[in-house]
């Protein structure tokens, strides 16, 4: 097997909880400074900004700031800090449900992203828990949908994190969601969800279609009242959106779902109608210790503790 130049370190700290951009020059190219290929690479960049960036020292090389005039070498690396654009404050806290020097399990709230992607960069739970607990090399094991809160697990040291990642790739952690969506009497459940899901890349939403399944979820009714259900959802695989498509797909659309059945247009700042879809808990054998670990959120679904409240039996 071909042995692969270790990836040196950055020179450069994080940022707000954010690591500095890495590139590597590619090992051919019509390049003769470092310059010419920034100013290709980042064609969204004005030519300008790149010159700023190299006068002013915040593009480095494993030696320190490149010089505006340096040399295009093949295969070097580069550091700098993206300009970071100014994000709308998810008003929720992340909730530490357990931490240790191997995991730290958060409880994350409506709205805030698991990890930085598109717009969503510092307002995430992963820079946010990086800068609260003083863990820079902190890493998500495995990811939740922004608008989906619950329990999401996190690698403290980057030696470990593959260990982790492992046993989601290969199914070995049991997850349990909860879900708030109508209640349907002719819906026969328990049942078992098995089709093809497609989410094609520059699309918001995925979508049924013929063919080989590759996604399974088991749908469980807990209870009823008032026109709604509350639902126990455990996820077999781990595809885009399987859930919030699968509840559509049976005609119980999970509630506050802006995407299925239809698109519905929110402002970044509406916080008003979280989706009622809450990762309750995560269940696997630790790959380090061998003991059998769960973990289970604390958080509520609002559409239905606060029904009950309506309705004058308590709080949940």
């Amino acid at each position: 097997m071909r042995n692969r130049r270790a990836v040196p370190p950055s020179p450069l700290p994080q940022r707000h909880g954010i690591d500095p951009v890495r590139l590597r020059l590619p090992a051919t190219g019509p390049w003769t400074t470092v310059r010419e290929h920034l100013v290709d690479r980042l064609s969204a960049v004005a030519p300008a900004l790149v010159d700023a960036m190299l006068r002013e020292g915040r593009v480095w090389g494993v030696d320190g700031p490149v010089a505006p005039d340096a040399p295009y070498v093949p295969g070097a690396y580069l550091w700098f800090h993206r300009e970071l654009v100014p994000e709308v404050p998810v008003p929720y806290a992340v909730e530490v449900l357990y931490r240790d020097d191997t995991l730290v399990v958060a409880d994350k709230p409506h709205f805030l992203a698991t990890t930085p992607r598109g717009r969503h960069v510092t307002e995430t739970a992963l820079a946010r828990l990086r800068r609260d607990l003083g863990l820079p090399a902190l890493s998500p094991a495995h990811r939740l949908d922004r608008l989906t809160a619950g329990v999401v697990m996190f690698t403290v040291r980057p030696e470990h994190r593959a260990a982790y990642q492992n046993l989601f790739r290969d199914r070995l952690v049991r997850k349990e969601y909860e879900a708030v969506a109508p209640y349907d009497p002719e819906l026969e459940l328990p049942r078992t969800v098995r089709n093809r899901i497609v989410k094609e890349r520059g699309t918001m939403a995925a979508r049924e279609v013929p063919g080989e399944p590759n996604s399974e979820s088991r749908i469980e009714l807990l209870e009823h009242r008032g026109g709604l259900g509350r639902y126990r959802l455990v996820p077999l695989t781990g595809r885009t959106h399987q859930l919030r498509l699968h509840m559509s797909g049976l005609g119980v659309p999970i509630l506050g779902d802006p995407l299925y059945p239809r698109l519905v247009e929110r402002a970044p700042d509406d916080f008003r109608r979280p989706l009622q879809l809450l990762a309750r808990t995560l269940e696997f054998t630790d790959p380090l210790t061998g003991r059998v670990r769960r973990f289970t959120s604390r958080r509520t679904l609002a559409a239905w503790t606060s029904h009950r409240d309506r309705a004058g039996e308590g709080t949940a």
